[in-house]
């Protein structure tokens, strides 16, 4: 092999068909949605812990996402190469929110589109779901789901209790009641508006009931 040889080998090819230009189009349009992602989590987020570390990941996701797909599809040995290593990668972080997945599949879907040089199909996409999201949040219900726990003497304390629940919430529905050595332990789900709380107060102070705890619930809501 001498010089020339070298100079004609494939990777010198590889690299001069290689095009900066279209590449780095497809990364900053893969940050530009991305960013747009990171928005709409943030916006339509209705869990109980915002985790910023994890809606920053959606946006390097979708850059990394497109980052390896500019690579396979300009060569075909390198694409089975790369799904041979990816069969082998096992991802091991609990996805506690259904939705959290969507975003996870919103953030590939985007960067393998944008990999492949369709960037009017991403952003359209990416458009169309962003106001689908957004629709469904501003759609939800105001009030705030509750579950209410009571622990009572009687069964005069537990009518007490269900008066007092009809009045100050807008819903409410009995999930549980369990009776323990004459004391009942109540289990409801209630909707308060604007997070009204204080009516837990006067629950509390009605006589009979040893104590009254209010959680919040993310589950499916009272009809």
């Amino acid at each position: 092999m001498n010089f020339n040889d070298i100079l004609k080998s494939s990777f010198l090819e590889r690299v001069s068909d290689f095009s900066i230009i279209d590449a780095t189009i497809a990364l900053i349009g893969a940050f530009g949605i991305g960013l747009f992602i990171y928005f709409i989590y943030k916006k339509t987020f209705s869990g109980v812990m915002y985790s910023k570390p994890f809606n920053t990941s959606l946006v390097l996701l979708t850059m990394l996402t497109t980052f390896i797909i500019l690579a396979v599809t300009s060569n075909i040995v390198l694409s089975l190469g790369m799904v041979g290593a990816l069969s082998i990668v096992r991802f091991r972080t609990a996805i506690k929110d259904p939705l959290d997945l969507v975003f996870l599949f919103w953030a590939i879907g985007s960067g393998i589109i944008l990999g492949a040089g369709l960037l009017p199909l991403a952003i359209l996409g990416s458009f169309f779901i962003g106001i689908v999201l957004i629709g469904f949040q501003m759609s939800s219900p105001k009030e705030c789901p509750y579950i209410l726990m009571i622990e009572c003497k009687n069964e005069i304390t537990e009518v007490s209790c269900s008066e007092l629940i009809k009045t100050k919430c807008n819903k409410h529905k009995i999930k549980s009641k369990a009776i323990t050595d004459g004391t009942i332990e109540l289990i409801y789900e209630v909707r308060i508006k604007n997070n009204d709380t204080v009516f837990l107060n006067e629950l509390s102070a009605l006589h009979g009931v040893n104590h009254a705890t209010l959680v919040s619930y993310n589950g499916e809501y009272a009809t």
